[in-house]
Formats: C-alpha cells, structure tokens, sequence
C-alpha cells in the first residue's frame, strides 16, 4: 500500500490539527483502513512528526518494523515505511546523480542540488524467501508557493517562472529516482524492485514516464508481451490495472487524477495475472482547493486515497 496520510503532526503543532480530538480522530481514521487492508508493507508520505507515525503504529494490529527518512522538506514532511516483514539495507535517496547540476528553484537564483524530500529504499523477504527493493518517494508538488509563503502570485509572469521551476525540480528528483532504480536493478538475473509513493503527477506526465526506462512495454501496449533486452531496466506503472471508478488517488479542484503510484520491476509484473491493483475509495474524497491548502488541518482522514497492489507471484 501507498499512502499519502496528509500532514500527520500531532495536535498543536504548526500543520498538525488544532485539538486532541481531531488528531485522534485521524489517527483512529488511517488505522482503520490500514488494518481493514492488512498489507505486508506500506509507504506513507507527509509524515511531520515522527512520535505521531508512532502513534499511528502503535493503532495497528500486529508487529510493525518502521523506516522513517531522516530528511523532510521545509514542512517538515517526510516518507516512511512501515513492514509486518523486517526491513533490511535501507537507504536514504537524497543527492542529484552524478552529472546532473543543481536546478533553480526561485527568482533570486538559489539552487537545489539534492531532492526536497529524501526518498527510502528498503528491502523486505518475500514468502517465496526472494529479498524484493522497495522505494518510496514524495517528489515536488504542483501546488506553487511564492515569495513570503503566498499561495497566489502577483502576476502571471510570477507564476510561470515559479511553475518551471517546480517542474524542473521535480524532473531532477525523478531523474534522482531513476538511478537508484537502475543501481537495484543491476546485476545477474531479474530483481524484485518496486517504487510507489506520491509522484505529484499523472501517469503520463514526463517526469513519471522518467521513471519508466526504456520505452514501449508498458501494460496494455502491444509491446508488453514482447520481451527484450529492455526488459531487465524497466518499470512497469500498475496505473492500466485499475478498474474504473478506482483509478484516482485525489480530487483537485473538482478533477479526479491518479498522482499516487506503485511502479515495478519485471520479476514482479509477469505473470500479469498474478498482479491487481485499485486505489480505496472508501468515502468520497474531498476536492482539494489550491488557494488554501491549511483547510483541512483537522480533517478526519486523508485528501489522498491509499492505493493498492497485490502480487501473489511473490
């Protein structure tokens, strides 16, 4: 399971719900659907606090292992893991690759020569006793803010500068990504390797289509049952498994959009049958208003679906 949980802070702090009541409530909220789901492992995103990942783990039913990144964002958030299986060689994803310069990131000319929000790989032993890599990541959002923390720009110049550097960054952390999926996927043989996390954009966006390697196979293309010597380098997006009325992840501005994303290696996709995925819809996800993204600091749940995959070849 992926899961973008939303500014998970306890009470009181700055992002976090204003009362008790409310931070128990979403507590009580994302540990009913994590134990209605039972998954073996779970990458989370936008945790704040790390004691209230605690909390939340604390909730669930069984023995939990927790990988949390020791590099948040400007927030404050972070990505995580947390596995009923026990976490072996975990890594922090953090540097831009070797070759790739610093990128732009406001109109006074700083520079950002690592990812925002760091990414963690773990790895975790499968029933068949073969060691799958997982990766969970948060890149840039496409929410833009500005100078002296606005939300609006002062003009339509502001805005496209401030969205190209978004982009851009988000492409160098995607990139970033890429190559920590090329290093786990090296070597003799085909490797269980699986990357999900909130991607901040569609499947078809060219940042997520980055992430793929080598182009042509993807799932319900003619090429996907060709084999090649592709094949060991890629990633296959879940996203064409989803059936209808199960295929977003959030609602932004009234538009239902897929932006969470559970991507994997050969050795998992095939055989396809052995694969499923869906997001959880459980309730109606609320429309996510741009201009004022603190409204819902004491939400009950979460502005993301969880997404889900089962892989009963592994």
């Amino acid at each position: 399971m992926t899961w973008n949980v939303e500014n998970l802070f306890r009470a009181g702090q700055p992002g976090g719900p204003s009362t008790a009541a409310a931070y128990e409530a979403k507590l009580d909220g994302l540990a009913a659907m994590i134990n209605g789901q039972a998954p073996d492992v779970v990458a989370v995103q936008e945790i704040g606090d790390p004691a209230a990942l605690d909390d939340l783990t604390a909730l669930l039913h069984g023995t939990w292992h927790a990988q949390v990144s020791t590099h948040p964002d400007d927030r404050g958030i972070r990505v995580a893991w947390l596995s009923t299986r026990p976490i072996s060689d975990p890594v922090e994803i953090t540097a831009f690759p070797p070759l790739l310069r610093p990128v732009q990131a406001d109109d006074q000319g700083a520079t950002l020569g690592h990812m925002g929000r760091g990414a963690v790989a773990i790895s975790v032993t499968a029933d068949t006793g073969v060691p799958v890599r997982l990766i969970t990541t948060h890149l840039k959002s496409k929410l833009l803010t500005f100078p002296g923390g606005r939300f609006n720009p002062r003009d339509e110049d502001e805005r496209a500068r401030y969205a190209a550097y978004a982009i851009t960054r988000r492409a160098a952390e995607a990139a970033s990504l890429r190559v920590a999926l090329t290093g786990a996927l090296n070597g003799p043989g085909e490797h269980p390797v699986v990357l999900t996390g909130d991607l901040n954009d569609t499947p078809q966006a060219a940042t997520t289509q980055l992430l793929l390697g080598p182009p042509g196979s993807e799932i319900g293309t003619r090429g996907f049952d060709q084999p090649d010597r592709g094949d060991q380098q890629r990633m296959w997006n879940l996203a064409p498994l989803m059936p209808p009325g199960q295929d977003y992840s959030r609602i932004n501005s009234g538009r239902k959009e897929l932006i969470d994303h559970i991507l994997v290696s050969h050795a998992v996709v095939s055989p396809l049958t052995a694969v499923t995925a869906h997001a959880i819809i459980g309730t109606p996800l609320a429309s996510i208003d741009p201009g004022d993204p603190a409204a819902r600091h004491d939400a009950p749940a979460s502005d993301h679906a969880p997404v889900l995959a089962t892989f009963a070849n592994l």
